[in-house]
């Protein structure tokens, strides 16, 4: 059986298998996949826009029109929260997406070339590891002018370093199996080897890093936003829905509760499909 051929097939007949038989991890993606659709179809679930105001209608608690009751300048808060999912998961997947590639990369050429190479790259990523993440990102949209994709860009390069040792260990271990030998006997480039023999085998924990990465960064975020400092003001974002509404916490709480509950359910629901796929993808854990 080809080796692509074999990769689906134990894909469909193990993994999904396991991962369906996952119920938290089923639910997690249930959880993401309606986020995915409230996203998408928000003008046509709500009748009123993200900046609508209404003078008339102000810090109406939770109600038949308003079901999640309104804010300080009388906007929909189911709204906002809905449109705010938009941007929590534009920066979780493009955040990703560049920690994934460019510690892909970085940990492809560590593991596969060796030598100098990997000690260059990896001490670079243990000097990365010395700063603490949030206060890095701090300190570089305290010089920028706060833009959601610079955020998003600065999440993603300061994210990869976990990827990339995780690639560098797969790689490792997969460069002296019998097919990558086979691919060098038969002259086949260092490029073809490591994109199309070495990283498909070595996405298992690629996916479970992503899954994970994506709450991680919806979670910097909303921290960022909530400091004043990350999606500004009328864009609706969770984390500046929690800053507006903690000086109306005493008589509005659903200011406050519910963006938090949406942040709360998003993280959960994507920390249960990675665990949900890290058990699916690695035969050595038992189950139980």
């Amino acid at each position: 059986m080809p080796a692509r051929a074999f990769r689906k097939s134990y894909f469909y007949t193990v993994v999904w298998k396991q991962l369906r038989s996952n119920r938290f991890a089923m639910t997690g993606a249930a959880i993401v996949l309606v986020l995915f659709a409230l996203s998408l179809l928000a003008p046509y679930i709500t009748p009123y826009a993200p900046d609508d105001l209404d003078a008339y209608n102000v810090l109406i608690p939770p109600c038949p029109e308003h079901w999640l009751g309104t804010d300080e300048l009388g906007r929909d808060v189911l709204t906002r929260i809905i449109y705010g999912a938009r941007i929590s998961l534009k920066v979780g997947f493009v955040s990703v997406g560049i920690a994934v590639l460019a510690g892909s990369v970085a940990g492809l050429c560590a593991g596969y070339y060796g030598g100098w190479i990997d000690q260059v790259i990896m001490r670079f990523v243990d000097i990365m590891l010395c700063f603490p993440t949030f206060f890095l990102i701090l300190a570089v949209i305290a010089l920028l002018e706060p833009s959601i994709w610079y955020i998003m860009i600065i999440i993603g390069l300061t994210g990869w370093m976990g990827v990339a040792r995780l690639v560098r260990a797969e790689v490792l271990s997969l460069r002296e199996r019998d097919f990558v030998m086979a691919a060098r006997g038969i002259g086949a480039s260092d490029f073809r080897i490591i994109f199309r023999h070495i990283l498909p085998n070595a996405m298992s924990p690629v996916l479970v890093a992503a899954t994970l990465g994506v709450a991680g960064a919806i979670l910097t975020e909303s921290a960022l936003s909530f400091l004043g400092i990350g999606v500004q003001p009328p864009t609706p974002s969770w984390g500046n829905m929690l800053t507006a509404g903690k000086d109306y916490l005493e008589f509005a709480w659903w200011l406050s509760l519910f963006p938090g509950l949406a942040i709360l359910v998003t993280v959960i629901a994507y920390n249960l499909v990675g665990e949900g796929l890290r058990d699916a993808l690695d035969p050595k854990i038992k189950r139980i």
